[in-house]
């Protein structure tokens, strides 16, 4: 098998457990994935909310918060995995269309 195939069914393993990161925080008693902190978590863990941080959490909002699509962060377990999926699904398709395109701009000016 060559390592391209081994590659790309590694990633499809890896996109079809992202439904974990809903388990097992649960499972371990948990609050959210570390780094992924919001302005009020930050708050409640450090006591206060740098400026700079507040100042750019305002300037952007995720395309689904939390991993979810708009008005699913409510409902069942099911949902919220297949959610967990497609977000797992876009972020791939969005990493592999950057590396292409800087793939696309180096290749091209590999010749200057």
């Amino acid at each position: 098998m060559k390592i391209t195939t081994k590659f790309w069914i590694g990633l499809a393993i890896l996109v079809i457990l992202s439904p974990l990161g809903l388990l097992l925080p649960g499972y371990f008693k948990a609050d959210g994935a570390w780094g992924e902190w919001g302005v009020d978590e930050i708050r409640k863990l450090i006591g206060y909310v740098p400026q700079g941080l507040n100042k750019l959490s305002q300037f952007w909002n995720s395309p689904m918060p939390d991993y979810a699509f708009k008005g699913w962060e409510n409902k069942s377990l099911v949902h919220l995995s297949i959610s967990y999926v497609v977000s797992a699904i876009i972020g791939v398709l969005v990493i592999i269309c950057a590396v292409f395109l800087i793939g696309k701009f180096l290749s091209k000016n590999k010749n200057l």
